[in-house]
């Protein structure tokens, strides 16, 4: 039997198998990628700027093959897929333009005595080959944005897709390789865990940018040595919706930044916070807009919430909900499951030691804590061992700028979720929610160093 199986998320169906990379596999395409380097740095920068716009247009070219490859493999709706493939765009075509902007500065040694008539000039240079890890839920975005700028900032690459997007990235790199980025500079490889640490603890490897788990993240940090490390971790994000919010607003963000993707995103509305004189009229609302959510068969056009990515994910969510349940959280709405869809769920009074909102859920479920007072609510907030976004729902700029301060996050998003990323923004969080930023510029500046010339 091969060593892994890509079913389809949502009918069961066999889409293929196949055996996972070893350590001579890792070894030989490490040689090649060291040989790269030299190809890397014979490219000048208009030229990767170049091939990364022809990335770009080449994935618009095959959007619509890009995205069934996604809902194939993981479930995510078509229509969320093909928001992705137009992400992926956008990052492609952000990394080409900061490929052509990477500036370093000239300072000059007067500044402190003794003077002695020098000039330092000071530039951005590759770190050299960068392994770069991704999950299930955006294979084809996030890809981008670890490739992107790792080969902008002049790196070679070898990228690990998830298991299950082996066919999406496949593609992917095929179009990379069309583009114009030679073989030796990009190499993918699924390892097994054994090829995957071999890979890690490399002396040719330079850097790992990883999207994932803690657990997964520790074990890479514990090998990884003295090695350039960007994570990004996930988070357990708030959405808080004060006294004076749009409610409307904060419903539609709810619903977006929770169920699309069937809640399987690190910066879902995973805590939602809402002031208690307006928690009755957002309940209410939230529950009768979901309640017309079209949920089932990801590939057709009006479906928003389809299935988790497998049984045992659907499993964790259903268990904890049920547990949430019996600690004498009351159902609004849902609690309901068929395979592995788990219906979108709205739950009131879920006990704040609760592992479904303690821990990271990656499902489709709402849990609504009423708060009255900002300070109760920044310690809610801020005991959790994550930091990655947050949203807040308020017309009232010092509230804004008071829960920006004292919130323990990577950013803080006003009228609007805590899902909100813009390709170009930085993008990363504190605490257990990862080290590093993304965001196409300052991922470019992660993936480098800084090397002075004196003259």
């Amino acid at each position: 039997m091969a060593d892994y199986q890509i079913t389809n998320p949502y009918s069961g169906e066999l889409i293929e198998e196949y055996d996972f990379a070893g350590r001579e596999q890792v070894e030989s395409a490490l040689t090649l990628l060291a040989e790269g380097r030299r190809v890397q740095a014979a490219t000048p920068a208009f030229e990767r700027s170049n091939i990364l716009l022809k990335l770009a247009q080449l994935l618009l070219e095959r959007k619509e093959t890009l995205a069934s490859l996604i809902t194939e493999e993981t479930g995510k709706t078509i229509s969320d897929s093909r928001v992705e493939i137009d992400r992926a765009y956008n990052t492609a075509l952000a990394s080409a333009m900061e490929a052509r902007g990477i500036t370093g500065e000239a300072l000059d040694s007067d500044a402190f005595p003794p003077q002695r008539e020098k000039v330092g000039i000071v530039l951005w240079k590759p770190l050299g080959t960068v392994l770069c890890i991704t999950p299930f839920n955006f294979p084809i975005n996030i890809a981008v944005h670890k490739i992107g700028p790792a080969f902008a900032a002049g790196n070679t690459i070898l990228f690990k897709p998830g298991p299950q997007n082996k066919r999406s990235a496949q593609l992917l790199v095929e179009l990379c390789y069309a583009a114009g980025m030679d073989q030796s500079v990009l190499q993918m490889l699924i390892p097994d865990i054994d090829g995957t640490s071999y890979a890690v603890a490399h002396r040719e490897i330079h850097a790992i940018n990883f999207t994932g788990g803690t657990a997964a993240a520790n074990a890479i940090a514990a090998q990884a040595g003295y090695k350039k490390l960007l994570f990004e971790l996930g988070g357990n994000d708030p959405l808080i919706v004060m006294d004076d919010a749009d409610l409307d607003g904060a419903v539609s963000a709810t619903i977006n930044q929770r169920f699309a993707t069937a809640g399987q995103r690190c910066t879902a509305a995973k805590r939602l916070f809402v002031h208690k004189s307006v928690f009755a009229a957002f309940s209410q609302q939230l529950v009768a807009a979901t309640e017309q959510l079209a949920v089932g068969d990801p590939v057709q056009d009006d479906t928003f919430v389809g299935p988790l990515i497998h049984k045992a994910a659907a499993d964790e969510v259903e268990e904890r909900i049920s547990v949430a349940v019996a600690g004498g959280a009351k159902v609004l709405f849902g609690h309901k499951r068929e395979g592995n869809i788990i219906w979108p769920t709205i739950l009131s009074d879920v006990a704040d030691d609760a592992e479904l909102v303690v821990e990271e859920t990656f499902g489709p479920v709402v849990p609504l804590r009423v708060f009255d007072t900002i300070e109760e609510l920044v310690s809610l907030v801020n005991r959790s061992p994550f930091g990655l976004q947050a949203g807040v729902f308020t017309q009232n700029l010092a509230v804004a700028k008071q829960l920006f301060n004292q919130l323990e996050v990577g950013l803080l998003a006003v009228n609007d979720g805590p899902g909100f990323r813009a390709e170009h923004f930085p993008f990363g969080g504190i605490k257990e929610s990862g080290v590093g930023r993304e965001g196409v510029r300052y991922a470019i500046r992660e993936m480098s160093y800084q090397k002075a010339l004196v003259i």
